[in-house]
């Protein structure tokens, strides 16, 4: 993906994970790659082994104002913004309805939902300014299947995939590459929490049955190029061998 050198990745929640692995790999391809989330000793640690090419800004993505000064200090800093990774997200309250905790219920949509919107917002008038760019948004098979005690979750995810096609249709006129990635169960601490919730089939996954984050991490490269634009205002689903043979997984 000699392509993406030199250019600015913005990755949020890439403090661990997905988001984790995603910066190093966007790093291995020659890109600066900015890491956003609240932890900031993490992102720091992460930035530091990536090198110069890495900066580290931490905030919270459910505050417009953070998110807002995260974009601008990428600017500043590389002068630039080609690709935006939207893999922040949470996972509790696991709850039923009847039971949730609102303001839990609540803060997960400020999260999955209104942090996509805002780096959205933040993010495209740049873009489209230079000319186009790549906006990619982590889904779920939870975004289109309902599942037990999830419902902030399994609302939010298709919330998010909703703004992925709505950011196609508003903007692909004007150069921007919008998709989303559904990775299936990553070995990740987020499949830590849902085993022990002990709730519905997916927290009795064996670990084992997760694949690594290293795999979305390198599909999310893999769609920042020519070779996915077939894909773009759809949703990739790793589960799908021919896209793991695309990128080379298998």
């Amino acid at each position: 993906m000699t392509g993406l050198s030199g250019q600015t990745v913005l990755i949020t929640g890439a403090s661990r994970g997905i988001g984790a692995a995603a910066a190093r790999e966007f790093s291995k391809n020659g890109t600066n790659v900015v890491l956003f989330a609240r932890d900031k000793d993490s992102i720091d640690t992460i930035a530091n082994e990536i090198g110069q090419q890495a900066l580290a800004i931490a905030g919270d993505i459910s505050v417009f104002a953070d998110v807002q000064r995260a974009i601008q200090t990428t600017v500043q800093r590389f002068g630039k913004l080609e690709v935006l990774i939207n893999n922040a997200a949470a996972l509790e309250p696991i709850s039923y309805q009847a039971d949730a905790d609102p303001e839990l219920w609540g803060k997960l949509i400020d999260i999955n939902i209104k942090g996509v919107f805002y780096a959205n917002r933040c993010a495209l008038p740049i873009m489209l300014k230079n000319g186009g760019g790549t906006i990619i948004t982590v889904s779920s098979g939870a975004a289109h299947n309902p599942i037990e005690a999830w419902s902030a979750y399994c609302t939010s995810k298709a919330g998010a995939a909703m703004l992925t096609t709505c950011t196609d249709h508003e903007n692909r006129h004007q150069g921007i590459r919008a998709m989303g990635l559904s990775p299936g169960t990553v070995a990740t601490q987020m499949q830590r929490d849902i085993k022990a919730s002990g709730i519905n089939p997916v927290s009795q996954l064996d670990w084992s049955d997760h694949i690594t984050p290293v795999w979305p991490a390198k599909v999310l490269v893999w769609m920042c190029g020519p070779e996915a634009d077939e894909f773009i205002g759809k949703e990739i689903s790793l589960r799908e061998d021919y896209i793991r043979k695309a990128v080379g997984l298998i």
